[in-house]
């Protein structure tokens, strides 16, 4: 069975024309020979008949696309009046809208708007709790009359809550009930009956993280503001710093230039941790070597040790050092490379304020 052809969407407005795309991509209904894709044997019939429903969902983003206009930009300026006067936006939607409504405010939510996913048939039954004062409502429903959407919009007004439509139908109740619509135009669905939700989601989705996305460009929402969202996930673990797996206090080991071998070794076996090395710094604090259970080691294989020498005699001067700010990867690239297990933390004056060690890094996955 193929596919009919999608109706060209028609834009809100005289300027606003659809995506050059849109106009030249049109579903392939059908082979030359004239058999319906959908009759084709096995894996090429299947693999064509997908090959249309893409098409149409991507065709669907196309027209889409046309529809960016002033309605847009003021949703964007909404969203961020409202986010920065501490609100927050509450998406709602019912059915398979209702799972891209999830998706969109999840979005919202890890790129630093505060968003919360609101079922409307709960919110009739005592979740319209959630709702504070200064919320904004962001609404998905593709034909603007589903059932649940609309027996909401009296309660919402009455709470004096804003509403942005996401809808197929600028007539409908919930684009007339909205403060702002975004509308997706007619999205006629790949699906054999025309019914199961599917270019009209995929229109939904779309626009829905334009805005989302939108609003984050605005923000200037930054790499690492969106790391301190996502601290568990492998971009937040790629933009970790230093100062976040440092060892520091009692568990950053620090002997003075003066100090006997003794003591360095024995501030290394008491210190919290043993991390097997300790800073060596000058009457004024800053570093200026680094002694380890490797240099011990080394020392006793060429001969006797006197350990009341004094620690400079025999630490390793200029050692590598991090700041607290580094990514941790550069100091996990920089162990790697040199071949060493810890590295000194130090500060812009060059003092020792944390002691970075290989067990570290492997803790915090940073290294395999």
């Amino acid at each position: 069975m193929s596919l009919k052809k999608p109706q060209r969407a028609r834009p809100v407005n005289a300027a606003a024309k659809p995506a050059k795309s849109a106009k030249s991509v049109r579903p392939a209904a059908s082979l030359k020979n004239g058999t319906a894709h959908a009759q084709l044997p096995g894996a090429e019939g299947d693999a064509a008949y997908a090959r249309e429903v893409l098409l149409l969902e991507s065709q669907a983003i196309a027209s889409v696309m046309g529809r960016a206009n002033g309605a847009f930009s003021e949703a964007v300026q909404r969203v961020l009046d409202c986010t920065r006067a501490g609100g927050r936006v509450v998406v709602t939607g019912m059915g398979k809208p209702g799972f891209i409504a999830q998706k969109i405010s999840a979005t919202f939510s890890s790129t630093g708007t505060p968003s919360l996913y609101l079922h409307p048939a709960e919110a009739l039954h005592g979740d319209l709790g959630r709702l504070a004062g200064g919320d904004l409502v962001l609404a998905l429903s593709n034909s603007g009359e589903t059932d649940e959407v609309v027996r909401l919009l009296p309660a919402l007004e009455r709470l004096g809550m804003p509403i942005i439509a996401l809808t197929s139908d600028a007539k409908s109740r919930l684009a007339r009930a909205a403060a702002v619509v975004l509308e997706i135009g007619p999205t006629p669905e790949a699906c054999p009956l025309g019914l199961a939700p599917t270019t009209s989601t995929v229109a939904l989705l779309a626009l829905g993280d334009a805005l989302a996305m939108t609003v984050l460009h605005r923000r200037g929402f930054s790499v690492e503001q969106f790391a301190e969202l996502h601290p568990g996930g492998a971009l937040g673990k790629r933009l970790m710093r230093v100062r976040e797996v440092m060892r520091t206090g009692r568990m950053n080991p620090v002997v003075a230039w003066d100090q006997p071998l003794r003591e360095a070794v024995a501030v290394m076996t008491r210190t919290e941790g043993r991390p097997g090395a300790t800073s060596i710094v000058d009457r004024q604090g800053k570093l200026v070597g680094i002694f380890t259970d490797g240099d011990l080691r080394r020392l006793v294989e060429e001969g006797p040790v006197d350990f009341n020498d004094p620690i400079r005699s025999v630490m390793g001067r200029s050692p590598r050092t991090v700041g607290p700010d580094d990514l941790a990867t550069t100091a996990a690239d920089l162990l790697r490379e040199g071949r060493i297990d810890q590295v000194p933390v130090v500060d812009d004056q060059h003092r020792p304020v944390g002691l970075l060690d290989v067990q570290d890094l492997l803790a915090a996955r940073l290294l395999a």
